[in-house]
């Protein structure tokens, strides 16, 4: 196994001495940049210092020492200043995805003992409800006035909250997954799952106090909450939080961007505008020509600058700083990392889970492999248990960053946590340099007319392929005389590229052709087990999570008819 030379990265007790320590040691470097009318409002370290320590001494004098407070809203300042202040000293905060409905916040208000809630007053109408009416509220506009309270204490005297004693091992943070899971499990995580991740990140990925992070991603999520905001923070970086995916090209030309963090769709767009715009100009022989060039210089450091300095153009489309994208969430395609490699972009895949703070493993800067999710952290375990034929088995971590279990929930804790080992049920394999592939979810998998488990996740990445499938999701539907499923892929088509390609007006049996053509070529890559016998064709994109995910859940059932229609029409 190859071994790597770790980047320098402190531990901390909590996350109170890392705010504390950054700001002594940052004073008025901007921390966050939040977009204030038109133009982007700049806030120190110092003063987020000063306000979390003001708003942390204020809700403490209201009385909410102790309690489960929620925090419900999009990403801005005052969410990462009421965050901080609960964590550090109040109570358990407990981030709420903004997007659930009134109910559903309900719900984990209920799940969590949470009895009070800070939010957006965008969110008003679902939080206002009788449902929600027993506990106590804080609007994000309400923030500045309990702030000054705050610090009239303080010079008054009052350090309840400065000398506030944390333990580091104790629950401080408790997220609900949005995942496959359920709302049901609640991730209780501690200051020390989130110190140490940091720590163990920084080992592997260099971030500096030059870097500005553009925050993109939900920040009630631990991926962007861990690595997007309390990373930055702990390395002395920038936050500029973006308006939206939307307006993400003039948030960019903005801030100047050096780092985002991406789940594999964003990436997957701008690669897919980057390769639209050479086309459009008619310039794809001199790019090939280009990375043709750089490719054959031997320095990956020159070659890096080469690419940049040839590409300028495109990179500043991007703000003209942009040097790392790190991607997580979900399996990135390979072709698509090294493209923009290609183009002098640096994109590194990560694996994580929110039971893991999330991180479980990640590529390094210095020896990315595409086709990787990453290898594990310096002072963490990785493992493969119940090893199947085909070389894989379940994905099973040990480190200091793994929950300390689910809330109030000890049966389901057990049955992921043995023996000081978290069963993530993601199935994989390590290679022998310590690379880990991820090759699909347990619950997901589909028995085949052999016997044998097919992964949907495979098939799904060789479909998305297809410069016409934008995206796929790949089922398991009742064979006709077999005690196996039959695999069905439902294909949502490019149709914006099929029509700049083939153009306009297609007809429906140069459609079907295209569509057969990509599902044979998966095929002729896999074994028969394997093999896709029907597709079905979704008009919409399928739905999807904050995260970008697929929401996976009711979609056979739901296409289901489709599909009976189409084995009907093959019998008649």
């Amino acid at each position: 196994m190859v071994t790597y030379q770790n980047y320098a990265a402190e531990c901390y007790d909590d996350l109170k001495q890392i705010y504390h320590t950054s700001a002594e040691k940052y004073e008025e470097k901007t921390l966050f940049m939040q977009k204030r009318g038109r133009q982007y409002e700049e806030i120190s370290y110092r003063r987020y210092c000063n306000d979390v320590d003001a708003l942390g001494t204020a809700l403490l004098k209201r009385g909410w020492g102790g309690r489960h407070v929620m925090i419900v809203g999009e990403n801005c300042y005052e969410w990462v200043a009421a965050f901080m202040a609960v964590i550090c000293g109040v109570g358990v905060v407990v981030p709420v995805d903004p997007g659930l409905s009134s109910q559903q916040i309900a719900n984990i208000a209920r799940l969590s003992d949470a009895s009070a809630v800070i939010f957006s007053s965008a969110l008003a109408d679902r939080i206002d409800t009788p449902a929600l009416a027993s506990l106590e509220k804080i609007r994000f506009c309400e923030l500045s006035q309990w702030i000054s309270r705050g610090q009239e204490c303080i010079c008054t005297g009052d350090r309840s909250y400065l000398d506030a004693e944390l333990d580091p091992g104790c629950m401080s943070l408790l997220l609900f997954t949005s995942g496959t899971t359920g709302l049901s499990r609640g991730v209780m995580l501690s200051h020390r799952n989130l110190c140490f991740n940091l720590s163990e990140m920084c080992k592997m990925v260099y971030i500096d106090d030059s870097d500005i992070f553009l925050s993109i991603l939900p920040l009630h999520h631990a991926y962007e909450c861990t690595c997007g905001f309390l990373c930055p923070l702990y390395r002395g970086a920038t936050v500029a939080f973006g308006e939206g995916v939307h307006h993400l090209s003039r948030n960019m030309q903005q801030v100047h961007p050096t780092v985002m963090l991406c789940v594999p769709l964003l990436i997957e767009r701008l690669y897919e505008k980057i390769c639209a715009n050479v086309r459009a100009c008619g310039l794809e022989g001199s790019v090939r020509t280009g990375i043709r060039m750089t490719n054959s210089i031997g320095s990956e450091k020159l070659r890096n600058a080469a690419r940049k300095k040839l590409f300028a153009e495109i990179h500043q489309s991007f703000g003209g700083s942009l040097r790392l994208l790190i991607s997580g969430g979900a399996t990135a395609d390979p072709q698509t990392l090294q493209g923009m490699r290609e183009f002098g972009f640096l994109v590194l895949q990560g694996y994580g889970l929110t039971e893991c703070a999330p991180l479980v493993a990640i590529n390094r800067d210095t020896a990315p492999n595409d086709r990787a999710a990453g290898m594990c952290t310096p002072n963490t375990l990785l493992d493969i248990c119940d090893m199947q034929n085909e070389g894989f088995g379940e994905v099973r971590f040990q480190g200091d960053n793994l929950m300390l279990g689910y809330y109030k929930r000890p049966d389901l804790t057990a049955e992921v946590i043995r023996n000081g080992w978290f069963y993530t049920g993601d199935l994989g394999y390590l290679d022998t340099d310590g690379f880990l592939y991820i090759t699909g979810r347990k619950q997901n998998a589909i028995p085949a007319e052999n016997g044998e488990l097919v992964y949907p996740e495979e098939l799904e990445a060789y479909l998305n392929r297809s410069a016409y499938i934008r995206e796929s999701v790949v089922v398991g539907y009742p064979g006709i005389g077999s005690a196996g499923r039959q695999i069905v892929a439902i294909l949502h088509p490019d149709f914006g590229r099929m029509e700049a390609i083939l153009g306009k007006n297609i007809s429906s049996e140069r459609f079907d052709l295209e569509m057969k053509k990509a599902v044979s070529e998966v095929n002729s890559a896999l074994p028969p087990h394997k093999h896709i016998r029907a597709y079905l064709i979704s008009e919409e994109a399928f739905p999807k999570n904050t995260s970008r995910k697929i929401k996976r859940a009711g979609l056979a059932d739901l296409f289901y008819e489709q599909y009976r229609e189409k084995q009907k029409s093959k019998v008649t």
